[in-house]
C-alpha cells in the first residue's frame, strides 16, 4: 500500500519537542510533507536556528516514521521561526527578543563574551544587533575591528535615524562610533541613559531574532533605563569562579529579580573558568577556584549554560578584531554551545512565561 500522509502524521504526533515536553504536529512544526512509494520528506520548524536539540529531533523523526510505514528513505529539512512574547509597544517592533549581558563587576570578561555570543547566534543563522550600552568604556568597536567607522544616517518617515555597522553578520551600534577613539565620555548618568534612549529609539533595527545589549558592570542609571524603555526577554549574567566576582555577580542576580523589575535571568556564564594552555589543550588549571559559576547558578535555580576557559587566543582575538567563535578551536565550540544553550532558554521562556513588558518604576 502506498504511504500517505495521514500515517506520517501520525508517526510524527509520537515525537516530543525536548524543551517543550509537546508533539511536533501540535507545536505546528511540521509543514511540507512529500510522501510516494519508498520516501518521504517534510520540513521541521525549529524555535530557532541555534536549536541544541535538532540531531536528537532529526533521529527522533526517522524512528517514529519508520516504525509506522516501514524502512523508507527519509528527508528532512529544517528551517526556524524564532519564538517571542514581545508586548506590542511601538518600539523596535521587528525585534524578537533583547538580551541583556550583565555582569556585578568590571574585568570578569562580559564583552568578550557578548561579542562572541552574537557572533555566535549570527553564524548559526539568526539575525542578531549588538548594543554597545558600555557608554563610559565601550569596547565592541575594537572587538569588531571597526574603530574609525561610524554609523550611517537615514531618513525615516522626517526624521534621521542611526544606521547600524554591519560586521560578522552583527549589526552593531556603540556610542564608541560617534566619539573621538582618544576622547573620554564625561558625562552625567542622564546623558549616557539618553544615549541608550537613542540607540533604541533613534536606529533603524528592522527585523532581528536577538538584540544583545552589552551593559556596564554593576547596577547603575543606565540598566533601570534599558527596562524602563523596551520589553527585555531575559538576562544573561557573566562571572568569574573567584569569590569576590561572585559576590557581585549574585547583586546582579538579585537585581534582575526584584519585584518591581522582574526581568528572568536566563542562565548564567563562568567566563576564565579554568586556564588551558594551548600546547596542553587536555589540561586544566583552575587558577580563580573551581565551580564557582556552577554554585552559584545552582544556589538561585538558573542555567549554568557556559564555561568558557582562559586561553591566549581569546584575548588576542578581541584585541585583533576578529572574535575567537569564527576560528576553528575547541574555544570556538565552546562559544558556539553557549549561544545554542542561551537560544534554548529563550525559547523555554517564551513557551512558559508571560510576555514581556515595560517595567514601570514610581521611582
Amino acid at each position: 500500500m502506498p504511504i500517505t500522509e495521514s500515517q506520517v502524521l501520525k508517526a510524527l504526533k509520537t515525537v516530543n519537542d525536548p524543551d517543550l515536553k509537546k508533539d511536533l504536529v501540535t507545536l505546528n512544526m511540521i509543514k511540507d510533507i512529500n510522501v510516494s512509494d519508498n520516501a518521504v520528506s517534510f520540513t521541521v520548524v525549529l524555535t530557532t536556528p541555534a536549536c541544541p536539540l535538532k540531531e536528537l529531533i532529526r533521529k527522533d523523526c526517522i524512528e517514529a516514521v519508520q516504525r509506522e510505514v516501514g524502512d523508507v528513505s527519509i528527508d528532512i529539512e529544517f528551517t526556524s521561526n524564532v519564538t517571542t512574547t514581545r508586548d506590542n509597544t511601538p518600539l523596535l517592533p521587528g525585534v524578537k527578543n533583547i538580551i541583556a549581558v550583565a555582569s556585578g563587576k568590571g574585568g570578569v570578561g562580559k564583552s568578550t563574551i557578548a561579542a562572541n555570543l552574537a557572533v555566535a547566534l549570527a553564524k548559526e543563522g539568526a539575525r542578531v544587533g549588538l548594543i554597545d550600552a558600555d557608554i563610559f568604556g565601550p569596547s565592541m568597536p575594537t572587538m569588531f575591528n571597526c574603530e574609525n567607522e561610524q554609523p550611517g544616517i537615514e531618513e525615516v518617515n522626517g526624521k534621521n535615524v542611526l544606521v547600524p555597522l554591519e560586521q560578522y553578520g552583527v549589526k552593531l551600534i556603540s556610542i564608541g562610533f560617534l566619539t573621538p577613539a582618544d576622547n573620554a565620555v564625561v558625562w552625567r548618568g542622564p546623558m549616557a541613559s539618553s544615549a541608550l534612549k537613542q540607540f533604541f529609539m533613534d536606529t533603524k533595527w528592522g527585523e532581528l531574532d536577538y538584540l544583545l545589549i552589552d551593559l556596564p558592570p554593576g547596577t547603575s542609571d543606565i540598566h533601570l533605563t534599558m527596562v524602563q524603555t523596551v520589553p527585555v526577554t531575559g538576562s544573561v549574567i557573566v562571572t568569574t569562579p573567584q569569590k569576590v566576582a561572585l559576590a557581585d555577580a549574585q547583586k546582579g542576580i538579585a537585581m534582575f529579580k526584584q519585584p518591581q523589575i522582574n526581568v528572568p535571568v536566563l542562565g548564567l556564564v563562568e567566563n576564565m573558568a579554568w586556564f588551558t594552555p594551548e600546547e596542553l589543550p587536555d589540561n586544566k588549571y583552575f587558577i580563580f577556584g573551581e565551580s564557582g559559576g556552577k554554585s552559584l547558578a545552582d544556589k538561585h535555580g538558573i542555567p549554568l549554560i557556559g564555561q568558557i576557559p582562559i586561553v591566549q587566543g581569546i584575548r588576542e582575538s578581541g584585541d585583533s578584531g576578529y572574535p575567537a567563535v569564527l576560528k576553528d578551536s575547541p574555544v570556538s565550540e565552546a562559544f558556539t554551545q553557549l549561544a545554542k544553550n542561551l537560544a534554548q532558554q529563550v525559547a523555554l521562556r517564551n513557551a512558559a512565561r508571560e510576555k514581556t513588558k515595560v517595567v514601570e518604576m514610581n521611582r
